[in-house]
């Protein structure tokens, strides 16, 4: 299938989930002639969307309405903005105490992702990491959310530095579980370091991480520890904020 003809399938299927949301449960026929194709075409996208559960047949013959998949899809979404909303102002604060720029990262398609973002005080770089997928085993969220099972070992881990850690043994999991916080000192990026703690959801589980990260000769190794306990104990707020009691 060439390009154009895969975003003009994706641009229908999504026109089909807009009609059902306004609609409710609708005929295929109906659809077909909404987005103006073939009966058959239209059987085709609501195989596939049916298939990820995002439509489902309804109780009358031939009628199709939202799935499931869309509420997981929604739910997910949701978290993230309940996420991003009430861990600003825990982040607000960590990024004065500590000086330097703090994120929020959940996991999504093997990467760590932030979601918010809060420059500190003494931050002199300008980078935006929200929506950035960056690798889990070169960054200190990825590091937490690998540790807590959020996220899997890749099977290969590519280095970034010659400070990278490629091996599992070498990223130091169980140590990480253990004291409660993860670093990277120069592994994604040569003179960055990076500190992170796990934010838990209501059922325990870690679903992200907050971190605080800056240039290696102002956050110090003898800075650490200081900076992850500061930053365990903003994420065990967090963890309060959205719903997990310890």
């Amino acid at each position: 299938m060439s390009n154009s003809a895969t975003v003009q399938s994706v641009d229908r299927a999504i026109a089909i989930l807009e009609i059902l949301a306004r609609e409710g449960a609708t005929r295929v026929t109906d659809l077909a002639t909404e987005l103006d194709v073939h009966k058959s075409t239209a059987s085709r996208l609501l195989a596939a969307l049916e298939q990820g559960r995002l439509v489902e047949q309804s109780g009358d013959r031939g009628r199709y309405r939202l799935g499931f998949g869309v509420v997981r899809l929604a739910g997910a979404a949701t978290a993230q903005l309940d996420l991003a909303r009430e861990s600003s102002e825990v982040c607000r604060r960590l990024a004065g105490e500590i000086g330097e720029t703090v994120n929020v990262a959940v996991p999504q398609a093997g990467d760590a992702v932030n979601i918010t973002q809060v420059r500190g005080p003494s931050a002199i770089s300008g980078h935006n990491w929200v929506g950035q997928g960056t690798p889990a085993h070169a960054t200190s969220s990825g590091k937490v959310l690998l540790a807590f099972g959020a996220l899997p070992l890749p099977a290969e881990l590519e280095r970034y530095t010659p400070r990278t850690i490629t091996t599992e043994a070498g990223l130091g999991l169980d140590e990480i579980r253990e004291r409660g916080w993860a670093t990277t000192v120069e592994e994604l990026e040569v003179g960055l370091t990076a500190v992170a703690a796990p934010i838990r959801g209501n059922d325990g589980s870690v679903t992200a991480a907050v971190s605080a990260s800056g240039p290696s000769y102002r956050l110090t190794r003898q800075r650490l520890p200081e900076v992850g306990e500061l930053l365990a104990e903003g994420a065990r707020e967090i963890s309060r904020r959205i719903g997990y009691y310890l």
